[in-house]
């Protein structure tokens, strides 16, 4: 069982330590130090949410009714280019309103939407929790000690993210680093909206 649980949890952090928009959503709320623990909370609740519907049974619904995921990418996409259209806003806007502070220019329930929109319009996020995780929990004799392991994985990158980067909270005093990175995070948004339409314009 030990196994299994280790397995999931490796599993399970390696799919999650790409680059995405959820991550940098985490890493930009932990370097503005708005609601960190509210923001991980929300990512990671919504992860274990998704991986433990996966070793449900669920992801092997998803892969014999293709539209589901043709839907959530068209949905997905459409949330990202405005999301990445938000970013690249913010990357030209002036100086006084990109300097890093303690103050919190989010509500606490805004973080959240935003969260749960990106965890859950992003099919992405289904691909590697649900289908993915969720198929290959069948291969393990415990596959609920598998999906836990995998969901202690995303507490733990979730968590690590949003706390650590308010260590370079010190560089992002800067504008021209909110300039940088709210650029950065437009683009990533940006090019995931792309990849996900790709197929419907080929």
């Amino acid at each position: 069982m030990l196994f299994d649980a280790v397995s999931g949890f490796a599993l399970g952090l390696s799919l999650i330590l790409a680059i995405g928009a959820q991550n940098v959503f985490v890493i930009r709320q932990g370097l503005r130090r708005e609601h960190v623990f509210a923001v991980a909370l929300t990512c990671a609740v919504a992860d274990a949410f998704l991986i433990a519907l996966g070793v449900a049974g669920l992801g092997l619904f998803i892969n014999q009714n293709p539209w589901i995921g043709q839907f959530a990418a068209i949905f997905g996409a459409a949330f990202l280019l405005f999301y990445g259209y938000l970013s690249a806003e913010q990357a030209i806007r002036s100086s006084k309103s990109l300097v890093a502070s303690n103050g919190v220019t989010k509500s606490r329930a805004e973080a959240i939407v935003a969260c749960l929109a990106l965890a859950f319009l992003n099919p992405h996020v289904y691909l590697d929790t649900v289908v993915l995780l969720g198929s290959i929990s069948t291969q393990y004799q415990h596959s609920y000690a598998f999906g836990t392991g995998a969901v202690l994985a995303s507490f733990f990158f979730f968590f690590s993210i949003g706390f650590g980067s308010r260590q370079l909270s010190p560089l992002f005093s800067r504008p021209m680093a909110w300039r940088v990175f709210d650029g950065f995070a437009a683009i990533v948004m940006w090019t995931i909206a792309s990849l996900l339409l790709k197929d419907f314009v080929l």
